[in-house]
């Protein structure tokens, strides 16, 4: 069919993936930080306390003493090309690239910080996405990181007049492709060790405890993944919970206090890693595997190691494309 001379260009049909994780500041500055978390603050999502009353507190008094703190943790494990958090994720997007097919579009996004997901959203638009698949890499579901960036996705998707059609990433907390992926890095990295660990610590990403008692699987989701791994090692997996914040109580038990508990029960040679995190970032690489390290030290220990996450590693990388090449079955020829 031939189109009018004033038509508008129609690009060809093509189908998208986004891939999306937490976010990051632009530097490891304190004015790009304090932005970073004025937006990642706000987000009722993370901070269930009406805005009300929680935004002269975030305003008066974190933005005003956080950020500096926060840049200089940053500082200590930002890279050449940037964030780890972005550099990886945008490294995991590069390797699926030709994954699926040139009619497949692979893409990343931050849920806050840049690039955005309504940038990445219009720029896959404009290319033709008639059909996307949000792919939010977090294996463990919670309101405060899947739920909030698919919002964020819908959000946008609300604005617009011809919408595409919508597929999400489900969690991926009990698949054996993802329990398999954690296997073969953690014991790759043990391999490595010139010491044998007398315990080994899963770190999830901590949670208000009432966000369990609200419904929230998040932590259902981290036991069995640590249950589940466990069983495929043939070994105990000690669990715990990182990255509390506020008074209010937290998911246990804490992963600082656990390292000091480990040591001074005579455990002093530990191996960490932080199966709920897709890519290594300020909470693994800053709070884990300096921070951690210090506790765990001065309490007595006298071996630690942190265990990279999955990243871009190749295992890695083939466990994304297979769990995403299920997800786009029926979009996507098999083979």
């Amino acid at each position: 069919m031939t189109l009018p001379p004033d038509h508008p260009p129609i690009p060809k049909p093509r189908i998208g993936v986004l891939l999306m994780n937490l976010g990051t500041p632009d530097g490891p500055d304190a004015k790009s930080v304090k932005r970073y978390l004025g937006e990642f603050l706000s987000d009722s999502r993370v901070v269930e306390i009406p805005q009300i009353a929680w935004q002269p507190i975030l305003r008066g008094i974190i933005l005003n003493t956080r950020p500096k703190k926060s840049a200089h943790a940053y500082a200590q494990v930002w890279r050449e090309d940037g964030s780890p958090l972005a550099a990886i994720t945008r490294l995991q997007a590069a390797a699926l690239k030709d994954s699926f097919g040139p009619e497949v579009l692979v893409d990343w996004a931050m849920r806050y910080g840049n690039p955005s997901i309504s940038d990445r959203l219009t720029a896959m638009k404009a290319a033709g996405c008639e059909r996307i698949l949000l792919a939010p890499l977090y294996p463990q579901y919670c309101a405060a990181t899947t739920a909030t960036a698919n919002d964020k996705a819908f959000k946008h998707l609300a604005g617009l007049r011809w919408q595409p059609a919508i597929r999400t990433l489900p969690p991926y907390y009990d698949d054996a492709l993802y329990i398999d992926a954690l296997k073969d890095s953690l014991e790759e990295g043990l391999s490595a060790l010139d010491f044998t660990p007398d315990a080994i610590v899963a770190s999830f990403h901590g949670m208000p405890k009432r966000t369990l008692q609200q419904g929230d699987p998040y932590h259902c989701h981290c036991q069995k993944t640590a249950r589940l791994l466990g069983e495929r090692m043939g070994r105990e997996l000690t669990i715990a919970f990182q990255s509390r914040f506020g008074p209010q109580k937290w998911l246990g038990p804490a992963t600082d206090e656990t390292l000091v508990a480990l040591a001074k029960a005579g455990k002093t040679k530990v191996a960490i890693f932080a199966p709920g995190f897709s890519a290594d970032c300020l909470e693994t690489l800053e709070e884990l595997s300096i921070r951690g390290r210090e506790s765990f030290e001065e309490a007595g220990g006298t071996h630690f190691a942190y265990l990279p996450c999955l990243n871009d590693s190749p295992v890695g990388v083939e466990m994304l494309r297979s769990i995403l090449a299920r997800e786009l079955e029926g979009w996507v020829r098999a083979g």
